[in-house]
């Protein structure tokens, strides 16, 4: 079964400006909420069953979408408090059934075709990070990728600049590898993981430059009315 956990649980704060009444993931982009967009794009490229984690005003998001989307089950892993990415990816887990599954950031559209990434697992079946082109690394970090495609670090923002690949917030995950998650329910997947994980663990870069923005800043909310407005 084709599976994904979407994370939408987060505060938003930094677009609590102009985004104050509704969880960040439901932000609305020409009239409709983002999560659609995303969950649209899923349902399009054959995903059977999506978990959404899910926290800050919670009950906004099961009331708008309930228990389908689309005819694809919806199921919900509920934060009573904050877990962190990592905490989350971990309670979302348990509603997935054994192999593998996706996991993206729900503040985040990236419009890769799954089919590729697919069959890199079929292939290698190793974790993958989605990695996207960018002109300019210094604002998300870089991704230090060997000529084989495995991912051997990252530098930090504004440590790195220039042209490069970052982590575009998608990975395909081995259900299992919650077992090797710190101890305690609350962290950082991307700090308290993943940055110490590429030299444990081979993790694959999958390289893309497709259309992806994130909506997490007022700037960047105002771009992807543009950018995602013709999405149906």
């Amino acid at each position: 079964m084709k599976q994904a956990i979407v994370l939408a649980g987060g505060f938003g704060t930094r677009l609590r400006s102009v985004v104050s009444d509704v969880p960040k993931p439901m932000a609305r982009i020409a009239g409709r909420p983002f999560l659609e967009l995303l969950l649209g794009h899923l349902v399009d490229n054959g995903f059977q069953r999506i978990v959404l984690s899910v926290g800050y005003l919670s009950e906004t998001i099961v009331a708008h979408f309930g228990d389908a989307f689309r005819g694809v089950p919806l199921a919900y892993a509920v934060e009573s408090e904050p877990l962190g990415t990592g905490g989350a990816i971990r309670a979302a887990m348990t509603h997935c059934d054994d192999g593998h599954v996706y996991v993206l950031n729900g503040d985040t559209y990236l419009a890769v075709e799954t089919a590729e990434t697919d069959a890199l697992w079929v292939r290698r079946g190793l974790p993958i990070i989605v990695a996207r082109e960018v002109e300019d690394t210094a604002r998300y970090g870089k991704l230090e990728v060997d000529e084989d495609g495995r991912i051997t670090g990252f530098l930090e923002k504004d440590a790195s600049g220039g042209p490069g690949l970052i982590n575009a917030g998608c990975y395909v995950l081995p259900t299992d590898i919650v077992r090797e998650f710190p101890a305690g329910e609350r962290f950082s997947f991307e700090t308290e993981y993943l940055r110490d994980a590429v030299s444990r663990r081979e993790f694959l870069a999958l390289p893309t430059s497709t259309d992806f923005i994130d909506i997490g800043t007022p700037e960047d909310y105002a771009r992807a009315q543009t950018l995602l407005s013709a999405i149906r």
